[in-house]
């Protein structure tokens, strides 16, 4: 069982001279999930290496049972150090696609086209894409083999405009998941801010924030097992 793990190479939160990048439960939840799954996990991001983490996701107030546990991993830091560029990635090698989010990949990763691709080919294969958080926003520009947004028809979820309003970003992200997800034909659903769901949807598997993230990780095991 071989996944690949996609994460942001975006740094810079806006025009706000704040940092952004991956955030780390997203990460970390799901990495766990597949690495005790017996998983061969491969990490990339769009310009390889280390990719940047949100330094909000490591404050006391966001560290997890699986973020602490990623901390004290010298191993796991190291392949996350060394993520492999996205562009040279191969969709062929791999069974399976997650997207951990964060709000760098509203910037990158929804408009590279190796990421585009990726998930094409991948769900044209007939293998999972999994998604949480921020990252649903990866499948702004997806389409299906007929030219359709691959969202389109599809129950997805994502983070609320609500929790991106609790985080008073509303103004400085490129776009709202929620509303790209709705406006190209995605049948959007939700909790309450902050409570984990996943939608599962054929191939296709969303999670809306990062208490998902875990659940997301696992409904994608369920596909390869």
């Amino acid at each position: 069982m071989k996944i690949l793990m996609v994460l942001t190479s975006h740094d810079q939160l806006g025009h706000t001279g704040e940092k952004t990048g991956f955030w780390l439960e997203e990460f970390a939840a799901p990495y766990y999930a597949f690495k005790d799954a017996g998983a061969q996990i491969t990490l990339a991001s769009p310009k390889g290496g280390q990719p940047p983490l949100d330094p909000k996701s490591n404050e006391p107030a966001s560290q997890t049972d699986t973020t602490r546990r990623f901390e004290a991993d010298s191993a796991a830091k190291t392949a996350l150090a060394h993520t492999q560029k996205l562009a040279e990635i191969s969709a062929e090698d791999y069974d399976a696609v997650f997207y951990p989010g964060g709000h760098g990949p509203l910037w990158d990763l929804a408009e590279d086209a190796a990421s585009i691709a990726l998930i094409e080919t991948t769900i044209a294969a007939g293998k999972p894409v999994a998604a949480v958080c921020h990252a649903p926003g990866v499948l702004r520009h997806a389409k299906t083999a007929d030219g359709k947004p691959l969202v389109q028809g599809k129950a997805v979820t994502g983070f609320t405009n609500t929790e991106e309003a609790a985080v008073g970003l509303t103004k400085i992200v490129p776009f709202l998941v929620e509303d790209m997800l709705t406006q190209h034909g995605g049948i959007y659903s939700k909790k309450e801010d902050w409570q984990s769901y996943v939608v599962t949807d054929g191939l296709l598997i969303t999670g809306q924030n990062p208490a998902s993230s875990e659940a997301a990780a696992q409904a994608m095991l369920k596909q390869l097992v």
